[in-house]
């Protein structure tokens, strides 16, 4: 019973994302609402994080096997994209590196914040 509560909770804020991502005029996918959906209803108490954890790590795991139906397109589309490998492997290190970097500083602001919160208790 409890997975299914787990899986009514992410299914119904991923079908909100949804419904915003229809409704709003954002160029913004919905899982990126949906998201911040969640990450809003766990900072507000209103979703324990005890009440998605399961599923949650459960479809974390089970994430890789969702690229290989991609992956095996892109091999069969390898002779049509080999004129883009140069730019898109560019893209992708440059992003990469862009999005480790922010994550990092990001990741290093809310540890020292959270170090002096707890200095000033």
């Amino acid at each position: 019973m409890k997975l299914i509560k787990e899986c009514v909770i992410i299914f119904g804020i991923t079908l909100v994302g949804e419904l915003l991502n229809v409704s709003l005029p954002f160029p913004v996918p919905a899982g990126v609402y949906g998201l911040f959906i969640l990450l809003a209803l766990l900072c507000a108490g209103v979703v324990r994080l005890e009440d998605v954890e399961r599923t949650g790590n459960f479809l974390l795991d089970t994430m890789p096997v969702m690229f290989i139906p991609a992956g095996a397109a892109l091999m069969k589309e390898a002779e049509a994209l080999r004129p883009l490998l140069v730019p898109f492997v560019t893209v992708t290190a440059v992003s990469t590196v862009f999005v480790m970097i922010v994550t990092g500083k990001t990741a290093q602001v809310i540890i020292r914040k959270g170090k002096k919160g707890k200095h000033n208790d």
